[in-house]
């Protein structure tokens, strides 16, 4: 969903303030696309709806695509409870009559973009809604029937102290939220925050109060029953974003509308990032397409590494090896000797020590806590010594 009212600073995903009102239109074609899609798709496991601001849609157009959705895909397992239907909300422009129009639909999660409920944060970000219209969100939610709510945060905001970050955490929690989203503001190339950077109108947090505001993260949510299951995601037993977790584990997935990502089968694609494309343009109902990768046997042993390591579960070493010693002889063994390596450092742990020499039981092996601070230099020493 492309639309939003405002271009947060930060952001860095393809949305746009549209003037031309074109939202019936969008869903016209979203509707289309989502026609040639079904072919494709088997059960659906899960849906996510992200932007972008998918919340402003009119509760009207909501019902048009829910209506497609349901007509055009087997749609069973969410309907049944077992699977999952997540939609992206903003706190400003969510409604009891849009939360009820998502109810109805099948939608059985949502997630909240709070970032921060300090109102001198928000205007850092350039996010415009009132703290207290987070918890007026998810209440509705609640009161619609939609039984899962996430909130997503950030930190290391510019001026921001970790007490600052504490109240955070601690503000979204007592909404009795069973799942948060904590990142660390990145600075992403072409954004208005890194364009405000670079002009010295702030300046970022430093490392060392990111670090201590990652491992007060983890002390507050876990204290709360909310324990990590992948980098940036904290969730009670059982409340996991299902979605995400087929994402981390290379799991097939459809696309629809501008700028939506693909992976089936090995192959990966992304729809154009530019609206008037999208509109424009249809070859029997899908969009154009940029970014096609084909299944490529290197590139998915290394992807394989980087997500599975976000993951608390972690990799599963013996095959990761195996399949490095497929592309290149040595390179599994090289592979399991920097995992050692890395172990002894405190880095990673393996799932189970003892069985560390022996390929077939080598087992899992995941980050420490010490090991998700410097997570992107753990994996790139363990790719490194790939040689493929």
């Amino acid at each position: 969903m492309p639309f939003c009212f405002h271009k947060c600073h930060y952001c860095d995903f393809y949305s746009l303030v549209d003037t031309r009102d074109r939202q019936g239109p969008f869903i016209r074609r979203l509707t289309n696309e989502l026609s040639a899609l079904a072919s494709l798709a088997g059960p659906v496991k899960s849906i996510f709806v992200g932007g972008g601001t998918p919340s402003l849609l009119a509760p009207t157009l909501w019902q048009d695509l829910l209506r497609a959705l349901g007509e055009r895909f087997d749609l069973g397992e969410i309907r049944a409870g077992r699977g999952e239907f997540t939609v992206e909300c903003n706190p400003e422009t969510v409604t009891p009559e849009l939360m009820d129009t998502l109810a109805a639909g099948g939608v059985n999660r949502v997630s909240v973009g709070a970032q921060s409920f300090n109102p001198a944060h928000l205007k850092t970000l350039e996010r415009w809604h009132d703290p207290a219209n987070v918890g007026r969100a998810i209440e509705m939610a609640r009161a619609a029937g939609i039984r899962r709510q996430s909130v997503d945060l950030i930190y290391a905001i510019p001026g921001q102290t970790l007490a600052e970050w504490r109240d955070d955490l601690r503000q979204a929690l007592a909404l009795g939220t069973e799942h948060v989203s904590a990142y660390a503001l990145t600075y992403e190339p072409g954004t208005a925050m890194t364009a405000r950077l670079a002009r010295d109108e702030f300046e970022r947090a430093d490392e060392d109060v990111e670090a201590d505001m990652f491992e007060e993260t983890l002390r507050v949510l876990r204290g709360a029953g909310l324990d990590r299951y992948e980098v940036s995601n904290f969730a009670r037993a059982g409340a996991e974003c299902d979605h995400n977790l087929g994402y981390w584990r290379h799991e097939d997935w459809l696309a629809a509308g501008p700028a939506a990502s693909a992976h089936v089968g090995g192959a990966r694609w992304k729809n154009a990032p530019r609206l008037d494309d999208y509109l424009d343009f249809s070859d029997e109902g899908f969009a154009p397409v940029v970014d096609l990768e084909t299944p490529d046997p290197k590139r998915a042993l290394i992807e394989a590494i980087m997500t599975g390591l976000r993951l608390r579960e972690g990799v599963d070493l013996s095959r990761v090896r195996e399949r490095a010693e497929e592309l290149r002889p040595g390179a599994g063994e090289r592979l399991l000797a920097k995992a050692q390596s890395l172990a002894g450092e405190g880095l990673l742990v393996f799932a189970h020590n003892e069985a560390a020499h022996a390929l077939e039981r080598v087992g899992y092996v995941s980050l420490t806590d010490r090991g998700f601070l410097v997570a992107d230099g753990v994996i790139r020493r363990l790719v490194g010594v790939l040689g493929v």
